[in-house]
Order: structure tokens, then C-alpha cells, then sequence
């Protein structure tokens, strides 16, 4: 199963918000520039993540966005299953597929519990335990990133 993009970016803005003090204010500028990622990419991610409730945007001249939670608070296959759209692994998951041996096939099975199994193991795993304690990732951005 590969995510897509958007859950990717997702993790990566959260990630580089709590590499920040949390009264920080951040601009997408600095995000765009840290992972050499369109601004354009970012604005509905940053948009629907504050729609979510994980981040907090303000406006205006000496806006910027932060955390609106605790890394410890943003449990990571929450996140996955919010930004994913699909999780129809193979055709059969989708109502309406076509394979003729869907009734008598174990298949499906098969992936619904790899799936489950895949999910179960992030929601182990919060925004803290990707960031915590990791001070290379910190001077990364700091290194990586204009003030």
C-alpha cells in the first residue's frame, strides 16, 4: 500500500510544526523551502489540517500556523485515515467491482486484514514519538530553513 502525497505532506507540515516552539508562528514559505515542496501544494493541505482541528492558522501580516494540539495529542493513523480516500486495496473493496471470483475469493480478506494490521500499528505511534528527543531533525530544519 503506498499513501498518497497528500498524506505524506500532511505528516511533513505536522512534522516540521513541531520541530518549532509552540508559540511559534510558521509560514508555508518556510515549509515549501524545508522540503522543496510547492507553496501552492501546501495551502489545502494546511487549510484542511486547520479544518481538522491540528493546527491553528492566523492571518494577517504576523500570521503563521502552528500546533493546535500536543505532538502527543496527534495520533499518526488518525491522520492517515482522515487524509487517505481510499483504502480499496484491490478492486474487490470497491462496491461495484467486476472480478467474477469475488464471492468465492479469500483475497479480500487477506488485504482487509493486512490493511487493519497496517492501521493498528500507527495508532500506536503519535506526532511525539516521531519528533521527540530528535535534535537532528531540529538542526535540520534550522540548517534548511530562513528566518
Amino acid at each position: 500500500m503506498r499513501l498518497t502525497t497528500y498524506s505524506d505532506y500532511s505528516l511533513r507540515v505536522l512534522i516540521f510544526l513541531s520541530s518549532e516552539p509552540r508559540e511559534k508562528l510558521v509560514n508555508i514559505k518556510d515549509i515549501a523551502e524545508a522540503y522543496g515542496i510547492s507553496k501552492n501544494h501546501l495551502m489545502k493541505i494546511i487549510y484542511n489540517l486547520g479544518k481538522m482541528g491540528y493546527i491553528e492558522t492566523i492571518r494577517g501580516r504576523n500570521g503563521g500556523i502552528r500546533l493546535a494540539k500536543l505532538p502527543a495529542e496527534i495520533n499518526i493513523g488518525e491522520i492517515i485515515r482522515k487524509t487517505e480516500e481510499d483504502f480499496n486495496i484491490v478492486e474487490c473493496f470497491e462496491h461495484g467491482g467486476t472480478c467474477v471470483i469475488t464471492p468465492v475469493c479469500s483475497l479480500k480478506h487477506i488485504f482487509n486484514n493486512a490493511l487493519d494490521q497496517f492501521l493498528q500499528v500507527l495508532d500506536q505511534y503519535t506526532l511525539d514519538d516521531i519528533v521527540k528527543n530528535n535534535a537532528m531533525l531540529k538542526d535540520y530544519f534550522s540548517s534548511n530553513t530562513k528566518e
